[in-house]
């Protein structure tokens, strides 16, 4: 008995099941879009306490960011604007600096700095932090929670630059199989929609980008996608002109689909055929490397180190992703639909797979180089981690790819010999005629869509039963229900016998499992990809740590005191974490900030926070320290004074209601 192979859509709908599944775990572990740009450092600094007010402003960024009028906002106590709405550019060299000039004549108080804008690579980025003039005091500025690029619409954004990829892919990588691996493949029918879905796929994501690139970067509201304000100043933003030249391309590209699967099927001189087939290799590689150069001008390989070399090479990353697992697509589509594929095609296939590991394996490893650059960000970041997760799938794709080799070593051409009727089961016919009844109804069958030279035509079916019933003593004048009835039977039975001829090859069954099996991996490598491109780079990510810190110890020589303490104060809404900052650490005056967060990190509104310091070895205090409250969670005091050094145990009692309170202590050395 032969095992079937399972048909394309069951197939499909588990390879789909099964990326969405693990896309959704990539997706959820994620950070909503984080931020490729850092805040390295600020002038007045987070928690500083200033005796006159500053004349400006200054945000300084690990790489360079797009600014707007509203990017920079200093509120005063009260919530209103305290800043005169001028960004000014600071930058000089490789310092990436901005500053936004104050009022004169501000009151003393605490003020709060909101900033939004866009990484160099297309990636918005915001915060905020304070700084008081004179003292401390209590603010009314309430900043929203959500991350920039979060929400509904960050989802959306996500989805729609997922399909970007995944079109992409498809459309070049299946035009690529056909014209370099298999001609006869253009008028396959099932081969002809594949690559027109994956145009209109990448089509369709590219306007969705461009609409949702307003309310992506900046408010976040789906209905500001229809905003024309919004999207003229988008389009006047590099990820705007990318997304816009995309589109043009792609227009070019509907072009080289029409010849490829019209004009080129069409052609029966050999020599037209090949001078057609040397046209659209060229141009079909210039739009392909065009649309593959949008992705590289507006995000990684556009910023940080050595942008020259890094463009060109992610543009053949891009192509050689797309040569494989485009073709790769294509190829199972052919598999599961077409009544037969050419050994030659498939083994032509292999040559450019390995071609394009060899290209995917040389670009990687530069890129890798480029965004990681060093052994502890590989281990220590979450793109070095997802990068690591991405190579181990490259991995298992490859050895897959060499058990398909295996198979298409194997793989014999299909018998020519035909099937009878009487050969084929009832279950077989049944399903056949399920088949054929879509043709007669306008539908596309499942197997009668692989080409138009293996259909079996109605009418030619109905003048056969006739002529048969005619020669048999049956009136030539069938009665039309009955004729239309009989053509669908000997229809679904020639569909039933390709069917069953398809199947019959073992090797060839075999070679559908390895390459649907090599897609599953692939979906999930894309996926996996996706999210590395809304992921911070690892050298970025430690660059920002190494800035930020130098801007602290080395500006002051002794380290700031920093305590974490875990508190449940056994009342409603009484769990969460305490974390306590004594600047700089060292006799004298001190800075104190006390920050009162949640399980989750989001910050704890209490009635009360009060700090004590006692060093028991010389029998100073308890030294009672009343904090003021800055904002929800955020509590302060200055000149802290610490008389001498020592082992200091710090006391923090925490308040969560009228009954429910709790006390930690912690020992720190100080000076």
């Amino acid at each position: 008995m032969t095992t079937t192979a399972p048909r394309l859509g069951t197939a499909l709908a588990r390879l789909l099941i099964l990326a969405a599944a693990l896309l959704g775990t990539l997706l959820a572990g994620a950070a909503p879009a984080s931020a490729h740009a850092a805040l390295t450092g600020s002038d007045p600094k987070d928690g500083a306490v200033v005796a006159t007010a500053p004349k400006e402003v200054n945000l300084t960024f690990s790489e360079q960011v797009a600014m707007s009028a509203d990017s920079i906002r200093v509120l005063d106590p009260a919530g209103r604007r305290a800043d005169t709405g001028e960004i000014r550019d600071l930058c000089s060299g490789s310092i990436v600096r901005y500053g936004v000039e104050l009022r004169a004549g501000l009151p003393d108080g605490t003020y709060t700095v909101a900033w939004q804008t866009v990484s160099a690579d297309s990636h918005p980025i915001a915060g905020a932090f304070t700084f008081s003039i004179g003292a401390p005091s209590a603010t009314s500025v309430a900043l929203p929670d959500r991350e920039p690029g979060g929400g509904l619409v960050g989802a959306l954004y996500g989805i729609a630059r997922y399909l970007s990829y995944a079109g992409f892919a498809v459309l070049v990588g299946g035009g690529a199989f056909v014209l370099i691996c298999w001609p006869r493949g253009a008028g396959v029918r099932p081969v002809q929609r594949t690559v027109v879905r994956a145009w209109l796929t990448l089509t369709g994501a590219t306007l969705v980008m461009l609409l949702l690139r307003n309310p992506y970067t900046g408010s976040g509201e789906l209905s500001d996608a229809f905003d024309l304000a919004g999207l003229k100043s988008v389009l006047e933003t590099k990820t705007g002109a990318a997304l816009t030249s995309r589109l043009l391309l792609l227009g070019a590209a509907a072009l080289f689909v029409a010849v490829l699967f019209g004009a080129y099927t069409r052609r029966t001189d050999p020599k037209e055929k090949k001078d057609l087939v040397f046209g659209l290799g060229i141009g079909g590689a210039v739009v392909a490397t065009g649309i593959a150069g949008t992705w590289a001008l507006a995000e990684h390989a556009s910023t940080g180190i050595q942008p020259g070399i890094a463009m060109p090479v992610d543009i053949l990353h891009l192509l050689a992703v797309a040569a494989w697992l485009g073709g790769l697509t294509v190829l199972l589509i052919a598999l599961y639909r077409a009544p037969s594929v050419e050994r030659t095609a498939v083994e032509r296939f292999s040559k450019v797979a390995f071609t394009s590991v060899a290209v995917l394996a040389a670009t990687g490893l530069y890129q890798s180089w480029r965004q990681v650059g060093s052994w502890s960000a590989l281990t220590g970041t979450r793109y070095g981690q997802l990068l690591l997760v991405k190579i181990g799938l490259m991995g298992v794709l490859v050895g897959i790819a060499w058990i398909s080799r295996r198979w298409t070593q194997r793989l014999a051409d299909l018998p020519s010999g035909g099937l009878s009727p009487a050969d084929l089961s009832p279950a077989d016919l049944s399903s056949a005629e399920k088949e054929t009844e879509g043709v007669e109804e306008g539908e596309a069958s499942e197997v009668d869509e692989t080409s138009e030279s293996d259909a079996v035509p109605e009418a030619d079916a109905v003048s056969s039963v006739s002529e048969a019933e005619g020669a048999s003593g049956v009136s030539p004048d069938v009665d039309p229900e009955r004729a239309a009835q009989l053509a669908r039977q000997r229809a679904a039975v020639a569909t039933a016998r390709r069917k069953r001829e398809r199947d019959a090859d073992p090797e060839r069954s075999g070679l559908r499992r390895s390459v649907l099996t090599e897609a599953a991996v692939a979906v999930v490598l894309l996926a996996v990809t996706t999210v590395l491109t809304t992921t911070e780079p690892g050298r970025t990510e430690e660059e920002a740590g190494r800035s930020t810190s130098a801007s602290g110890p080395a500006a002051v020589p002794d380290r700031p005191v920093d305590v974490r303490l875990p508190f449940d104060t056994g009342g409603v809404d009484g769990k969460g974490v305490v974390r306590l900052s004594l600047d700089p650490g060292r006799t004298g005056a001190n800075g104190l900030h006390i920050y009162v967060e949640r399980p989750d990190g989001k910050p704890l509104d209490v009635p009360e926070v009060k700090v004590a310091l006692t060093l028991e070895a010389k029998d100073v205090g308890p030294l009672p320290v009343a904090p003021d409250r800055i904002q929800a969670g955020h509590w302060s005091a200055s000149g802290v004074q610490i008389p001498m050094p020592g082992e200091w145990r710090i006391q923090v009692t925490v308040r969560t209601s009228e009954i429910d309170q709790t006390t930690l202590d912690k020992n720190v050395k100080i000076g």
